[in-house]
Protein backbone atom coordinates (compact mmCIF):
# COMPACT_ATOMS: atom_id res chain seq x y z
CA UNK A 1 0.00 0.00 0.00
CA UNK A 2 1.35 3.69 -1.02
CA UNK A 3 -0.02 6.73 -2.18
CA UNK A 4 0.61 9.07 -5.60
CA UNK A 5 -0.14 11.89 -4.45
CA UNK A 6 0.35 15.90 -6.07
CA UNK A 7 -2.15 15.14 -8.50
CA UNK A 8 -3.83 18.20 -10.35
CA UNK A 9 -7.46 17.60 -8.59
CA UNK A 10 -10.87 16.14 -10.77
CA UNK A 11 -13.65 14.95 -10.54
CA UNK A 12 -16.44 15.89 -8.93
CA UNK A 13 -14.75 15.29 -5.50
CA UNK A 14 -11.57 17.47 -6.15
CA UNK A 15 -9.55 13.81 -5.57
CA UNK A 16 -5.60 15.04 -5.56
CA UNK A 17 -4.51 11.33 -4.50
CA UNK A 18 -4.45 7.83 -5.21
CA UNK A 19 -4.55 4.78 -2.83
CA UNK A 20 -2.27 1.95 -4.68
CA UNK A 21 -3.05 -1.11 -2.95
CA UNK A 22 -1.71 -4.16 -4.61
CA UNK A 23 -2.06 -8.01 -4.33
CA UNK A 24 1.48 -9.88 -3.94
CA UNK A 25 -0.07 -13.27 -5.33
CA UNK A 26 -2.50 -12.10 -7.53
CA UNK A 27 -0.48 -9.35 -9.31
CA UNK A 28 -3.10 -7.18 -9.53
CA UNK A 29 -3.82 -3.75 -8.25
CA UNK A 30 -6.46 -0.85 -7.09
CA UNK A 31 -6.48 2.59 -7.83
CA UNK A 32 -8.78 4.39 -4.80
CA UNK A 33 -9.55 8.11 -5.53
CA UNK A 34 -8.84 9.66 -2.31
CA UNK A 35 -7.22 13.52 -0.87
CA UNK A 36 -3.89 13.71 0.16
CA UNK A 37 -5.14 15.47 2.91
CA UNK A 38 -7.36 12.73 4.32
CA UNK A 39 -6.54 10.96 7.50
CA UNK A 40 -5.54 7.55 9.20
CA UNK A 41 -9.63 6.65 9.76
CA UNK A 42 -10.53 8.09 6.05
CA UNK A 43 -8.03 5.72 4.84
CA UNK A 44 -9.22 2.70 6.59
CA UNK A 45 -12.61 3.67 5.67
CA UNK A 46 -11.90 3.40 2.04
CA UNK A 47 -9.68 -0.17 2.92
CA UNK A 48 -12.67 -1.10 4.19
CA UNK A 49 -15.08 -0.19 1.39
CA UNK A 50 -12.88 -1.08 -0.86
CA UNK A 51 -10.19 -4.23 -0.15
CA UNK A 52 -11.97 -5.77 3.00
CA UNK A 53 -15.91 -6.14 1.96
CA UNK A 54 -14.60 -7.21 -1.60
CA UNK A 55 -11.09 -9.45 -1.29
CA UNK A 56 -11.76 -10.81 2.47
CA UNK A 57 -8.84 -9.62 5.41
CA UNK A 58 -5.01 -9.44 3.90
CA UNK A 59 -2.98 -11.74 6.03
CA UNK A 60 0.31 -9.25 5.41
CA UNK A 61 0.53 -5.96 5.03
CA UNK A 62 3.73 -4.24 3.23
CA UNK A 63 3.91 -0.56 3.22
CA UNK A 64 6.30 2.00 4.06
CA UNK A 65 6.90 3.68 7.04
CA UNK A 66 4.12 6.17 6.01
CA UNK A 67 3.11 7.68 9.73
CA UNK A 68 -0.69 7.39 8.42
CA UNK A 69 0.30 3.50 8.42
CA UNK A 70 2.16 3.61 11.43
CA UNK A 71 -0.87 5.37 14.05
CA UNK A 72 -2.16 4.01 16.69
CA UNK A 73 -5.35 3.80 14.87
CA UNK A 74 -4.02 1.41 12.19
CA UNK A 75 -2.12 -0.63 14.56
CA UNK A 76 -5.56 -1.28 16.23
CA UNK A 77 -7.20 -2.41 13.18
CA UNK A 78 -4.59 -4.79 12.16
CA UNK A 79 -4.81 -6.27 15.93
CA UNK A 80 -8.44 -6.83 15.36
CA UNK A 81 -8.31 -8.02 11.82
CA UNK A 82 -5.33 -10.48 13.01
CA UNK A 83 -3.33 -9.32 9.99
CA UNK A 84 0.58 -9.44 9.95
CA UNK A 85 2.00 -5.55 9.22
CA UNK A 86 5.90 -5.49 7.64
CA UNK A 87 6.84 -2.09 6.98
CA UNK A 88 10.04 -1.44 4.20
CA UNK A 89 13.32 -0.87 5.43
CA UNK A 90 14.12 3.43 5.16
CA UNK A 91 16.01 3.81 1.93
CA UNK A 92 15.74 -0.05 0.88
CA UNK A 93 12.48 -0.73 -0.82
CA UNK A 94 13.52 -3.80 -2.25
CA UNK A 95 10.73 -5.38 0.82
CA UNK A 96 7.91 -3.92 -1.26
CA UNK A 97 9.34 -3.89 -5.21
CA UNK A 98 5.94 -4.71 -6.48
CA UNK A 99 3.96 -1.97 -4.84
CA UNK A 100 6.94 0.46 -5.55
CA UNK A 101 7.28 -0.66 -9.35
CA UNK A 102 3.30 -0.56 -9.60
CA UNK A 103 3.40 3.13 -7.95
CA UNK A 104 5.93 4.47 -10.59
CA UNK A 105 4.24 3.05 -13.58
CA UNK A 106 0.57 4.32 -12.21
CA UNK A 107 2.29 8.05 -11.13
CA UNK A 108 3.36 8.27 -14.42
CA UNK A 109 0.26 7.56 -15.86
CA UNK A 110 -2.04 9.22 -13.52
CA UNK A 111 -0.51 12.38 -14.11
CA UNK A 112 -0.13 12.39 -17.87
CA UNK A 113 -3.90 11.55 -17.49
CA UNK A 114 -4.73 14.10 -15.08
CA UNK A 115 -2.44 16.65 -17.04
CA UNK A 116 -5.50 16.28 -19.65
CA UNK A 117 -8.62 16.74 -17.04
CA UNK A 118 -9.59 13.40 -16.73
CA UNK A 119 -12.57 12.37 -14.53
CA UNK A 120 -11.63 10.02 -11.48
CA UNK A 121 -14.65 8.23 -11.03
CA UNK A 122 -18.09 7.84 -12.71
CA UNK A 123 -21.59 7.52 -10.56
CA UNK A 124 -20.97 3.97 -9.92
CA UNK A 125 -17.85 4.90 -8.00
CA UNK A 126 -15.31 3.66 -11.29
CA UNK A 127 -11.61 4.71 -11.66
CA UNK A 128 -11.46 6.06 -15.55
Amino acid sequence: MDWVTGLVPGGKENFNAFLIIGGRFSKSMRCLPCHKEDTAMDTSLLFWNNIISTCGVPRIIISDRDPTFTSEFWTNLYDMLGTKVSFSTAYHPQKDGLAERIIQAMDDILNKLCAYGMEYKDHEGYTH
